[in-house]
C-alpha cells in the first residue's frame, strides 16, 4: 500500500517540481518529488527523490548523509547498483534494494545504453539534510 502511495506521488509531483540535471550530459537528473517530517520520530524526515537517467547515463561513485536510510525502486528500465563491496547488480521495473547509514553507492548507471531509466528514492533523514548525495572517493 504504501508503496502504491509513494509511486503514485513520484508520478503526480514529478510533472511539476524542477529537478536539476547533473554538470556532464549523462548524469541523472534528480528531483525531490516529496518532503515530509516525521511526527512520530522528532528530528528525522522522509524524502522522495525522483532519479531519471537517459541511456547510458551514471552518476560517480557517491555516498548519501550518514543519517540517511534509504530504498529504492526502479519504475522503468534498469539500474545497475553496486553498494560498498558488494556485487554490482541489475535491477529491473519493480524490483528494489535499499542502503544504510554510511554506505557506498560504487556504481549507480542506467544498464542499457538504448532506454531512459528512472527510479524512486525514498530517504528516512535527518530533517536539516539538504544534500542528499555527496561526493565520495577511494
Amino acid at each position: 500500500m504504501i508503496r502504491t502511495i509513494l509511486l503514485s506521488t513520484a508520478v503526480v509531483l514529478c510533472a511539476t517540481v524542477t529537478g536539476f540535471a547533473g554538470s556532464a550530459s549523462n548524469e541523472a537528473k534528480v528531483t525531490l518529488v516529496y518532503e515530509h517530517e516525521l511526527p512520530n520520530v522528532p528530528g528525522k524526515s522522509m524524502k522522495g527523490v525522483l532519479v531519471e537517467y537517459g541511456p547510458g547515463g551514471s552518476n560517480p561513485a557517491h555516498r548519501h548523509p550518514n543519517s540517511a536510510f534509504i530504498y529504492a525502486t526502479v519504475l522503468e528500465g534498469a539500474f545497475k547498483s553496486q553498494v560498498n563491496d558488494g556485487p554490482a547488480k541489475v535491477y529491473k521495473v519493480g524490483e528494489s534494494w535499499s542502503e544504510s547509514p554510511g554506505d557506498r553507492h560504487r556504481v549507480s548507471a542506467n544498464a542499457s545504453t538504448t532506454e531512459r531509466a528512472r527510479l524512486l528514492a525514498v530517504f528516512v533523514v535527518d530533517t536539516d539534510e539538504k544534500d542528499l548525495v555527496l561526493p565520495y572517493h577511494e
